[in-house]
């Protein structure tokens, strides 16, 4: 009997998959060649065969239409000083990642810096490296998964609402406390 195969899945088909399951806190990572398969079972990692710019312009479409997630960019702040000497074409493909990502929203941070939020995040919550085929240091994008139909300014108002509503509870439970209290001797006290 001849065993049957099966084609492993494409890689957009897997992210446009992934993309159903994750939320805010997930994260997607287009990488360099060289970036390291890690350990953590939460951390699943794609070879792509693709070129960076293709997996990069591939995976944002794919979350812009996603209703319930956009994107919280970051790149290397290293990427940015690497000389066209020691990485040749560094300076088109920079070129090409900055104009693709609409540069204004990306966050620059050490590369270590990044690499501990997402060590940190996959301890709880799962991870998607996709690596390409490029070759140039420092170029990895990582995409910081966040709720499409929430903001930061939405959040900061109910946190707002919140302590206020708490802080009117703690008030009223105190009243009421005071009153029950057998030193109350106020004119509803039941004193004649």
């Amino acid at each position: 009997m001849i065993p049957s195969t099966t084609a492993a899945p494409h890689w957009e088909e897997i992210l446009v998959h992934r993309l159903t399951q994750f939320g805010h806190r997930n994260w997607i990572v287009i990488a360099d060649s060289a970036y390291p398969a890690q350990s953590n079972s939460g951390i699943e990692t794609i070879a792509t065969g693709a070129g960076h710019l293709e997996v990069l312009g591939k995976t944002l479409k794919s979350i812009a239409v996603c209703k319930h997630l956009r994107a919280k960019v970051l790149v290397d702040a290293e990427f940015k000083s690497v000389a066209e000497v020691d990485a040749p074409g560094v300076t088109a493909v920079r070129e090409s990642l900055y104009q693709l990502l609409d540069y204004q929203d990306a966050r620059e941070l050490d590369h270590e810096q990044i690499i501990s939020m997402l060590a940190a995040s996959g301890r709880q919550f799962r991870i998607l490296i996709l690596k390409s085929t490029l070759s140039i240091p420092y170029s990895s994008i990582f995409l910081e998964l966040d709720c499409a139909y929430w903001n930061s300014a939405a959040e900061a108002r109910l946190r707002i609402a919140l302590k206020n509503a708490s802080e009117v509870q703690v008030a009223t439970q105190s009243t009421e406390q005071r009153l029950r209290s057998p030193r109350f001797s106020g004119p509803f006290s039941g004193a004649t």
